[in-house]
Order: structure tokens, then sequence, then C-alpha cells
């Protein structure tokens, strides 16, 4: 198919789908209506079926932005015989997600990695492409589905092109995709375009379309037939480009008759393209029974084109136009008509009911209620959202409105959707509320300003909020507002007093001694006053079953007060349910904290792997604060590799994904990533003025319990006199809470951190043998960093053949965790003793990429592909091949020997 015009944008689809067999991709056309998307699709799927391509295709229609998977379904409808293949979880998802389950809430991810390997099956067969038509129009819950699918085909043999119309947001909006702007036409194609048509011009006429049009395709080939049945001289009116579009469709309205107009007015408001529910509501509504040929007329004037009994227009406009055209009351009564017609279908009739409506009616609004109850069952909780508006809107009593709003607001609030959240709540009075309902709406705001810092105001606001609500019969929503009490002393420390009145309303309102939000509210309200006695608990529950989110919570807890290795135990057991529920929001926020044990606990490859799943995913997931906490992770563990650079334009993108918010837990560890980086590349004025902000009580960096972690970076740091003496005085500090707390991590920093700022020798050198002499079997890192400083003491005071021992070691040690950055500078000392070593050889393992490694070192353990696609997120065809990537890169030929390889 020639297009005028568009000879580069021709090629690019093409080249995409040539592609197809050997890397699939994906590719958002934009574009004002009109513009030429639609063509563009056209010469994609000629050129996928002229190789013998497998095709997929879907539009989005304005009215059934509101059925949950509806898109979805019209995508995928024809491949679902092949369901019940799918893994038990996915097919399950799958099925409650288009209703035809057991009703249970499918997890989003796990419907759309359903569909991600529903297509890859299709496409083992032959390459397949999927076009999407009006993306705007399609219900949220297929879109986002399409870009998850859409950010994993690079292995597939799969190719997805979606066209968009320009002003419109979708979830497809800055997620890193390919994009093609489509512009107008320059002035020599719009005149090639407008000469092929029939139609015969005067030059007067010819040039007034070539204006009006202004390079738009669409426009070039309607405006001609609309100036043509103007009754008098062209208008000199001016009207935007899509408005013009509509009135050139409609004037040819004028020339149908009536019952030709209801039906094509029936077709338009109708949630399907099914032409027997357009002429049973339009036979209803003109009180006449119509029949084919009173579609006929529509069809030669080349509005409508009929296919199997199926009416689709040819331009979403002409849809548009003939809704627009036609009157309020004919629009009413087509609503209601339809709504007999969908009878059957509570959702549909409920919707075409609110539509005929312009004035409250409490019947429609609790329809609508039930609408909202059912899509939220099916995972599509915007479609839920946008019902229980609606009603509100509907809603007789002004109570029920500000009920309905609030409720909506809640959902809005799963979905991550803060701009909403705002709008929901600007409509509506919290007067008309009642006193739970008050504090369901405190909660919901507290919520939306999370990451607002107001310090010990809030905090002092959260617990008045909680003791309110205490006597109530509503203990849950109390404990949220604890535990969002304690997490803002976590945050930014309120002082003592604030601290000490959230742990006794934690214990108070608690269920029962082990529960895990109580103990989490323990530990990130008190985390050095009662370090002793939650390790105990929890060392106790360690062998107790929790749900996965319980057992996160057990985790953050244990990490939160230095217990690493428990810490690690219970993500551990939790991490690997969150992945088999689908359940990625709360899964990202786990791996987080698993990525900080990995680090500390000194296992760089595995945190390298945590850290970049994290980071994925808590992108996906609209996390922001837990996606700057992974990019801090990566910036720190780009330094120890040595990769400062990498390292610094991570840790600014931390900085920037935080934003606004202040922190204070965030901006610690973007410091300490910063400070590292700075320590491992020699320069340590730099690294002390990052790291000393997490121990400045003035900085909004500050925050105690990083400290405890970075304590040995800062006192390494401090090379000049009064860098010593600061560090001094934060290591005063901390040994203050070192008195009080017996974390494990704490106490190999201070130990570390006495030996480095000692200034009498015989002193230094004993606190030095004392630190080495303790257990640091869990924490090879640091003892590697011990024995580092203690060979660059050693060497300094000229005791050269002393310092060579542990220089050595720290060498082999720092080879052997990957630590590249720390391995160079032991080498380094080592040359200024006057001994040499030999390079460092990377291990086979460092070739691979992250997700390369994560993939094989599942499938070192024995599972399948299919197992580790489940895992990961991924299609099992893409994990063959990452693995045959890695096979080739390991030089070996079979699953047996990575085991020994890695």
């Amino acid at each position: 198919m020639a297009l005028f015009g568009r000879e580069r944008e021709t090629a690019q689809v093409e080249s995409l789908v040539t592609r197809i067999p050997e890397q699939g991709d994906a590719l958002v056309i934009r574009g004002e209506a009109g513009i030429g998307k639609s063509a563009l699709l056209a010469v994609a799927l000629d050129c996928a079926r002229a190789r013998g391509f497998a095709t997929a295709m879907a539009a989005g229609v304005q009215s059934e932005t509101h059925l949950p998977f509806a898109g979805l379904h019209q995508l995928i409808q024809p491949m679902l015989e092949t369901a019940s293949e799918l893994p038990v979880a996915q097919r399950d998802a799958l099925l409650n997600a288009f209703g035809m389950g057991d009703g249970q809430p499918p997890q989003p991810f796990l419907v759309a990695l359903a569909v991600l390997n529903l297509l890859g099956e299709t496409a083992s067969a032959s390459p397949l492409l999927v076009v999407v038509e009006d993306l705007q129009w399609l219900d949220r819950p297929t879109t986002e589905v399409l870009a998850f699918v859409a950010r994993r085909l690079r292995s597939e043999p799969i190719g997805m092109i979606l066209a968009v119309r320009e002003g419109y947001a979708t979830t497809f909006d800055d997620i890193g995709l390919p994009e093609l702007s489509l512009g107008t036409l320059d002035l020599s194609a719009a005149e090639k375009l407008l000469d092929s048509r029939p139609s015969k011009l005067s030059a007067g006429v010819r040039w007034r379309v070539l204006a009006e049009a202004a390079g738009n395709p669409l426009a070039l080939v309607e405006l001609p037939v609309a100036l043509g049945r103007e009754p008098g001289p062209p208008s000199g009116e001016f009207l935007p480009l899509t408005a013009r579009l509509e009135r050139s469709f409609a004037t040819r309205l004028a020339e149908l008759p009536r019952r030709t107009r209801m039906l094509l007015l029936a077709s338009a408001a109708n949630d399907s393209h099914d032409l027997r529910e357009a002429l049973t509501a339009a036979g209803a509504a003109t009180g006449t029974r119509l029949s084919l040929a009173d579609l006929a007329p529509a069809i030669d004037l080349g509005l409508v084109m009929l296919h199997e009994r199926v009416v689709r227009f040819r331009h979403p406009l002409v849809r548009s136009a003939i809704y627009q055209k036609a009157g309020p009351l004919d629009r009413q009564v087509v609503h209601l008509a339809l709504a007999d017609v969908h009878a059957q279908d509570p959702d549909r009739r409920a919707w075409h009911r609110a539509a005929a409506l312009d004035h409250p009616d409490e019947s429609v609004a609790a329809d609508l209620e039930h609408v909202a109850l059912r899509a939220r069952q099916r995972g599509a909780l915007t479609v839920a959202v946008t019902a229980l508006r609606r009603a509100a809107e509907l809603s007789e009593h002004l109570p029920d409105r500000a009920m309905r709003l609030l409720r909506a607001a809640e959902l809005a609030f799963e979905l991550g959707r803060g701009e909403l959240i705002t709008e929901l709540l600007a409509l509506m009075d919290p007067t008309l509320l009642a006193g739970q309902e008050r504090a369901r709406l405190a909660w919901l705001n507290e919520m939306l300003e999370e990451g607002r810092n107001e310090g010990p105001q809030r905090v002092r606001r959260l617990i008045a909020t909680a003791e309110e609500l205490e006597s109530s019969e509503d203990q849950a929503l109390a404990r949220n507002f604890v535990r969002a009490a304690a997490m803002r002393c976590w945050w930014r420390d309120p002082g003592p007093e604030l601290r000490g009145r959230v742990v006794a309303l934690a214990e108070r309102l608690a269920a029962h001694d082990d529960d895990p939000e109580l103990l989490v509210a323990l530990a990130t309200a008190a985390p050095v006053e009662r370090a002793g006695e939650l390790i105990e608990r929890l060392t106790r529950l360690r062998e107790t079953r929790f749900d996965g989110a319980m057992g996160r919570l057990l985790g953050v807890a244990a990490s939160t007060i230095g217990a690493y290795e428990l810490s690690a135990a219970f993500l551990d057991d939790s991490i690997g349910e969150l992945r088999a529920q689908g359940r990625l929001g709360v899964l990202a926020q786990s791996l987080t904290s698993q990525a900080v044990n990995r680090v500390l606990g000194g296992d760089w490859p595995s945190a390298m792997l945590v850290a970049e799943e994290c980071e994925r995913l808590t992108r996906e997931t609209h996390q922001p604060r837990w996606q700057s906490a992974s990019l801090a992770i990566l910036a720190l563990l780009a330094g120890l590799r040595g990769d400062a650079e990498h390292g610094l334009e991570l840790a600014a993108r931390s900085e920037r994904v935080l934003g606004s918010v202040t922190i204070a837990s965030n901006i610690a560890m973007i410091q300490w990533a910063r400070g590292l980086i700075a320590l491992c590349s020699g320069r340590h004025d730099t690294a002390f003025g990052h790291l000393w902000r997490i121990f400045d009580r003035r900085d909004a960096a500050y925050h105690p319990n990083w400290g405890s972690v970075t304590i040995s970076e800062l006192s390494e740091a401090a090379v000049t006199a009064e860098h010593r003496d600061l560090a001094r005085t934060a290591l005063a500090e901390m040994e203050l809470m070192g008195a009080r707390s017996p974390s494990p991590y704490l106490h190999v920093n201070l130990r570390h951190a006495r030996a480095v700022l000692a200034d009498d020798p015989d002193e230094a050198g004993a606190l030095f043998e004392a630190a080495l002499a303790a257990d640091l079997s869990s924490w090879p890192t640091a003892r590697a960093r011990l024995l580092l400083a203690q060979g660059v003491w050693l060497r300094r005071r000229r005791r050269i053949v002393e310092a060579r021992g542990p220089l050595r070691a720290a060498r082999d040690a720092c080879d052997k965790l990957g630590l590249l950055a720390w391995g160079e500078k032991a080498r380094q000392e080592l040359r200024a003793t006057g001994e040499g070593s030999h390079l460092r050889v990377p291990s086979s393992a460092e070739q691979l990429t992250p997700q390369e490694l994560h993939i094989a070192k599942l499938a070192a353990t024995g599972l399948s592909n299919r197992e580790i696609g489940q895992q990961l997120y991924l299609s099992h065809r893409t994990v063959g091949t990452h693995l045959h990537h890695a096979f080739r890169k390991l030089g070996i030929t079979s699953r047996g020997q990575l085991r020994d390889v890695l």
C-alpha cells in the first residue's frame, strides 16, 4: 500500500515487521485524528501477512473504556482455547479477569504473564504481529497488560504496533518504548493525495481544501466530499481540525432516512459491534422493526462497513460525529433501549442506564456500585473507580455521594494514582461523612502526603488519630495509623517522647505479642531500645510459617534493627510466595530489603541481581520511594566495582526519582552510595562530605540507623585532623547506640571505626587485632575491608613486612568477592611495599548480564525454563534465549555444567 509522503514512516514500520523472527519489538505511533495512523497499521498488517505471519488485532472504542479487559478479550479471544495449557495460577487469573472463573480477584501481573505466554505460544508456530488501534480508548486494565507484555518482547518472535491519538494520556507514556510521531504531510504530498481522489474540484475549492486540511490525510479525503454537499458557497468559518472532520461526516447524515440515522446512533452508542443488538435497540427506539436494508444507505455513503453481521465505522470520527450530531433525547432513548438489549449483562445494562440520565437516580447509582464490586473482583480497579465516581454523580443523597467518592478514592490509592485521589477528594464534602469514614479519609490523606516531612508534628497528629480510634470497632484502621507513625519515626527521628508514645500504642493495639505488624512498628519506632528483645522474638518466630506479606514485615523488622541474617531468612521465604501470588508491588519492596542484606553480607553478585530486578519492578509498579532505594543500591555496587561514573549517574537518578520527598532514610542511602564511590576512588575529602551528612543532625540525610551502617566508611574517609575529630564525635554517638543494641553489624562497624580512628599506635594495633578476632564469618566484606585498613595502617607506619600479610589477604578476599575497587587499592598498597600482584582474572560469571546470571543461577538449581519464567515474570522462550547467550559466554553446552561454572 503506497502512502503519499510517508516513505520514511512506512520503511520504519516494515523494518520492525521484517525483524520479528529474529527480534521482537514494540512501536507506539502517535498523531492527531486522521493523520494516517490506521493507514500505517494497515501497511504493517499487509507486510506481516505477505510473510505468512500470524496477526492479532484490537481496536479501542470510546464506549468500551469502562468494560474491564474488553480490549484484551478482543485481542486474545481466538487464543483462549489454549489457555488450559497455562500454569494453573496464570490460567485462573486470566479466566477470572474475563469473568469466566471462580470470581477471586486476580493479581494483574499474573494476568499479564498469562497473556505473554499465550502470545508466545501462538508465535512459536509462526511469528506474530499484534496491532492495536485507538489505544487511548482501550480500557486501562487492558493497556496495563499490554504495557507489561511490550516491555518483554525482545526475545520473542512478536511485534507490537500501537496507535494512539495525540493528547491522550495512556499507560504507554514514558515506559521507554520506541515511538513514531506522525506529522502533517508537506504541500507536495498533500497535493498528490488530493489529486489522486476522483472528485473534481474548482481551483478555489481545491486551495481551500489544501489550506483547511493543513496536511491531514483524512481531511484531504473527506473535506472535498463535505464541501461538495454544502448548500451555499464554502463558509470561511475556521474550526479545529477534528471538529471539521466530524462536521464533514455529519453532513452526510442529513441525507439519510431517520431509521438509518437511529440505527447508526444505536451502533455508535453500543459497546460492541454486533448488528443484531443495534437493530433491536434502534427498532425499540423508533417503534418499528428494522432490517439490514436500513443500514444500506450508510454503507453506500461509506460511513460504515458490514462484515459477517459486525458493523464497523470507517473511522472513529464517524462514530463520534454520529453520536454528537444526535439530539439529547435520541441519545437517551437509544441508551435506554440498549439497556434492555443487555438485560442479561448487568454491567452493560448499568452503564447504558447511567448514560441515559441527566439527573440523580439512586437505583442506577446502586447498580453502578455493584458494577464496581464486580470490576474489583476481576482486578479492574480503574473501572471500579470510574463506576463509583459515576454512582456518586447519580446519588440522590449527599452522604451517599460522599461515601461513594471516598470508596473510589481508596481504590485509586490501591492503583497508586495520587492525582486521581486528589481529584476525587476535591468533589467530596468531608463534613457529610460519619466518624469512621472521616478516619478513613484521614488515613487516605496520610498516605497521599506520605512524602511530606513535617517531622514531629505529623507523628503527633497520627498518634492523636490512632488514640481516637483506639476505642472504636475499627482496630485495624487504628493500627494503620500507628504503623504510619512508626514508619515516620524511621524516616526522621521525632524524639524519644513521641517514639515512646508510638511504641505504647502499638503494644496496646496489637492483635497478639508476635503480630508482625507490631514487631515492625517496634523496630521502626525503637530500633535501638527494643533491638535485643526483638532479636529474641524474631528468632523464636523463625520456624513459624507466615503469609508472604507478613513474612516481609518480619524481614523488614529484622533489617531495621541490624539483624540482617534473620532478615534474609524471613525475606527469602516471603519472596517465593509473593512471586507465586503475582504480588509484584509487595515483592519489589521485599527485594529492596533483600538487596541491602546481600550488600552487607558481601554477596555482591546476588545483590546486583536482586537490585536490578527490584529497580525494574518498582518502576513497573510505580513505587518511586522504593525505586529510589534500589537505584541507590545499584550506585553503591557500581562504586565497589570501580565504575565511579556510572555509580554517580545512578545516584543522581535515585535523587531525581525521589523528587521533592524528604525521607531521610532514602537520602541517607544516596549519600552512602556517593560517599563510598568517592572513597573507592581515593577522594577522601569528598567522601567525608557525603557521609557526614548522615551524622549531621541539621541535615535532611541525618539518620542514626544508617549511621550505624556507615560509621566504618566515615572513619576511613576522615584523613584530616578536623575530619577525624568529627568522626570521633560520630563514633561516640554510635557507641551509645551499641551499648543499648546487640545489632551484630553495628558492632562489626564499631570495632572497625575504633581501630581506624585510634591515635595511639599500640592501641590501634590491639584494636585491629580485636576486630579481626571477632566472628566475621557472616560479614566477609567487612573482614576484607578490615584487613585492607590494617595493612594500610601498618605500611604507613613503615612496618612493611607486617603489612604484606593482611594486604595479600585483603586483595585475595576482594578479588573473590568482586570488590574490584578495593582489590585494586590492595594491589597499590602492596606495590608500595615492594611486592607486585598478578592482575585479577574475571570469573566466567562476570561475563554475563545481570539477567543472564540470574537465569543461569536458577537453572543451575534444576528449575525448568517455564519455572524460571514464572518466577521472573518472563516467558519461557525469553528464559531460553538468555540461557543460550549464557552458555555461549561461559563456553558450556548443557545445564548440567552450570553449577560448576558458576
